[in-house]
This record gives structure tokens, C-alpha cells and sequence, in this order.
């Protein structure tokens, strides 16, 4: 009996021994059940968590849920680290989302003038006086280019102002006391009227321009607010090759007449008739690298029968067939093939995003391309406004840049991004 009641204690150690080992021996994850209220993720070795960027090509290809972050499933690794919901760090951040907001193109031919703030120098001349020849703007180291803003305390807005304060000086034997801006730089300079034997009037030896017309194309507006933009390139004075600082300025209805075919070398230009007297569209108040900018009166546009447009941004942009609207005769806006043939995805303001081709045979027949005038026309692909024709290239009229939409309606005012905080994980060292 104690024989056999050692050989039942004996069996029992060993079973007991072998239920203890029994997890051990097997796969551990069978036995264990993740809760819900923990994140999982695999990563690399170095279990560090990766910077989620803007830039489609830099990210890791994670799928970011409320409670998980899934992995690329082309990654192979297998190991898995398992945080609680609670001990990973977090911050708040915004996050730009782009609002339902939709723009009216534009396509229409407008008729621009800016008048200048103060009086923009575009050259030097002569005055002969008596026996010699002087130049009393050159001598005073007043440059082209240079804004004069004030004479004599007097600020200046016209040329008439400055007719009137030469007059007066050159009479009295006075110098003038002038203030002028060069660049971002104030300059104070003094010079003294002469005398031109040739009209008996009094001369400062400069050539001097108070506002500057030409034609363009409305690229948007925005219904509710009259908001608008146009061109999508600065305005430069054709003399000085430097922007105008604008005083104010105005838009009026144009019509073309006639187009001057683009050839290799020689880039086209429209030709159009217009009054600066004509009823007033809208007026100027921003001249910037991406356009003119101001407010609109869209009742008084012809051919503003189109409906409003959603947006696509420049990451949306593709390479492939797309139109823009512009006018070639009258005041009537029309619809033509181009071909996007290169786009870059922009994170920041730049002039230069798309590069366009013109594949209309109607519209290269009549104009070769891309001829001035046509600045601003729109750009539509797959039912959204991405961009403005802004250039074209010389050796090649067909061809030129656009630049893309939301950079000229950043300039116009026009809010598109709606800022939500959101939490993310902040880098786990």
C-alpha cells in the first residue's frame, strides 16, 4: 500500500510539473488578447515613430485612424511594440482643411490703369539753358526707377502736381527739396528748376510717369465678396522693367479687335479697344508678384454667365489635357484645349507651378499660343479652377507657365483653409 501511494505521489509532481511548463512550451500570443484601449503599431528596430509630413513621397504610408495607426502593409517586420493609450505623448496642432469653397472664372478682356504712388522717373533729359546744356534731376543723383512722393512738403500724385511746384521754384530762384523712394530706401535730395531757352519753361531734366494701361484677362471672382484676381503676374513699368507701387487703380470692359500672331522669337499680342472713361468694372489695390487684386462688380462683366467652380489645389493638378477660357474676338470668353505638360506641387507661394501647351488648332491658327493680353485667362481641369496662364515662352509661343490658383487667391483674400486642432503623437525618443 505505501508502494503504491509513493507511485501516486510521484505521478502527481510530474504531471504537476509538466501543467506549469505547458505555456512556456507553446506560442505565448495564442494565450494573450490585446484590450481595446491600447495602440499597436509595428516598427523598425529602432522603435522610433516617424514624422508624418505634407509631402506624399517623404510620409510613411500610415492609414491614421482615431485608435490605430496601420502600418504600410509592404513592410515586412514583424515585431510589434504595444503602448497604452495613456503613456504615449501627444500635442495639439492645426490642421489646414480645405473648405467647400467654389470661384467663378473669369475669362473676360478688361482694360487696366494704375496710377502710381507718387511719380515713377523712366528717364533723363537735357534742358538747355542759355549756353549750356544741364540735366538738374541727374545732377541731384535722382535715378531711374525712383518714386518721388514729395516736393517742397507737398506730396505728390499726379503730374500736374509736379508742373506746378517746378513753375513756382524756377521763378523764384528756389531749390526744391524732393523726397523720393529708391527700393525699400527714403532718399531726401534737393535740385533747382533751369530755364529752356527752347519754350521758355522751367525743367527738372527728367522724364516722369504717373500711371501705366494695358489689357489683361479676369481669372476669378468670388460671388458673395466681389473679390477678385487678375493677370497672375505683376504689372512692370515698360520703361524701368520694375514693379509700379500702386496708388489706385481701375478696371474697364475691353474688346478685342485684332491679334498679332506669335512666331519663334516674337511672342503675339492681342489688340484691344477700351476707355479708360468707360463704366468702371472694379478697381486695383494690390499689385503683386501673382496679379492685381481689388474688388469687382461682377454684375457689370460681360459673358458672366458662368457658374462657380471648386478649387484644385496644386497637389491636384495633373499632367494631361486641361482648358482655359480667354477671349480672341469681341468680348465674347471661349473654352480651348491646352495640355498640362509639367505641374509642381507647391508648398509655399511661387510664381512659376505649371507648364502649359497649347493644343487648340483654332486657338493656334488665330494666335499661334500664348500671346500678351492673354495673362490671367484660367485654368480648368477635371471641373476645377487650378490655375492662370502667366507666360509664354519666346522661342517657343505655343508654350509658357501658369501659375497655380490658390497662391492668387491667398493674394486676393480669399480664405479656402478652415484651421481644426487635431492631437498627434509627438517622436517617441
Amino acid at each position: 500500500m505505501r508502494r503504491y501511494r509513493n507511485l501516486r505521489i510521484y505521478i502527481g509532481i510530474i504531471f504537476l510539473i509538466s501543467f506549469l511548463s505547458f505555456p512556456f512550451l507553446t506560442d505565448i500570443n495564442k494565450y494573450i488578447s490585446i484590450p481595446n484601449n491600447i495602440i499597436t503599431f509595428q516598427s523598425d528596430q529602432s522603435m522610433s515613430i516617424p514624422k508624418l509630413t505634407d509631402d506624399s513621397k517623404a510620409a510613411p504610408a500610415y492609414d491614421l485612424t482615431a485608435n490605430k495607426m496601420k502600418q504600410n502593409p509592404q513592410d515586412d517586420s514583424e515585431s510589434v511594440v504595444v503602448y497604452k493609450k495613456g503613456d504615449i505623448p501627444v500635442k495639439k496642432v492645426d490642421v489646414s482643411v480645405l473648405k467647400d469653397k467654389k470661384i467663378v472664372p473669369g475669362g473676360q478682356s478688361i482694360g487696366v490703369q494704375l496710377h502710381t504712388l507718387g511719380v515713377l522717373v523712366v528717364g533723363h533729359h537735357l534742358v538747355f539753358e542759355k549756353d549750356q546744356s544741364v540735366s538738374p534731376g541727374e545732377d541731384a543723383d535722382i535715378q531711374i526707377g525712383d518714386v518721388i512722393l514729395e516736393m517742397d512738403g507737398t506730396k505728390i500724385k499726379q503730374l500736374e502736381d509736379v508742373k506746378q511746384i517746378v513753375t513756382y521754384a524756377g521763378e523764384n530762384k528756389e531749390e526744391i527739396s524732393i523726397k523720393l523712394k529708391r527700393g525699400k530706401e527714403m532718399i531726401e535730395t534737393e535740385l533747382r528748376p533751369a530755364m529752356n531757352k527752347k519754350d521758355s519753361s522751367y525743367q527738372i531734366g527728367l522724364y516722369i510717369r504717373d500711371s501705366a494701361t494695358g489689357i489683361g484677362t479676369i481669372s476669378f471672382y468670388e460671388e458673395d465678396t466681389g473679390k477678385y484676381g487678375a493677370l497672375g503676374h505683376i504689372i512692370s513699368d515698360s520703361d524701368t522693367k520694375k514693379p509700379i507701387e500702386i496708388h489706385k487703380g481701375k478696371l474697364v470692359g475691353s474688346s478685342i479687335t485684332s491679334i498679332e500672331k506669335g512666331n519663334e522669337g516674337t511672342p503675339g499680342e492681342k489688340q484691344a479697344k477700351f476707355s479708360m472713361k468707360d463704366k468702371q468694372l472694379g478697381t486695383i489695390t494690390k499689385n503683386s508678384p501673382f496679379g492685381i487684386f481689388g474688388q469687382l462688380q461682377p454684375e457689370e462683366l460681360k459673358d458672366n454667365d458662368k457658374k462657380p467652380m471648386q478649387i484644385g489645389l496644386s497637389n491636384e493638378v495633373e499632367k494631361g489635357p486641361a482648358e482655359i477660357l480667354t477671349v480672341i474676338e469681341g468680348e465674347e470668353v471661349e473654352k480651348f484645349d491646352i495640355e498640362i505638360i509639367n505641374t509642381i506641387p507647391q508648398k509655399s507661394p511661387a510664381t512659376k507651378g505649371m507648364v502649359i501647351k497649347v493644343t487648340d488648332e483654332r486657338l493656334l491658327d488665330k494666335t499661334g499660343g500664348i500671346v500678351q493680353g492673354m495673362s490671367g485667362s484660367p485654368i480648368i481641369q477635371n471641373d476645377k479652377i487650378v490655375g492662370a496662364v502667366t507666360h509664354v515662352f519666346v522661342n517657343d509661343p505655343t508654350s509658357g507657365y501658369g501659375v497655380h490658383i490658390e497662391w492668387m487667391l491667398e493674394e486676393a483674400g480669399i480664405d479656402i483653409f478652415d484651421k481644426q486642432q487635431s492631437d498627434v503623437m509627438r517622436d517617441a525618443a
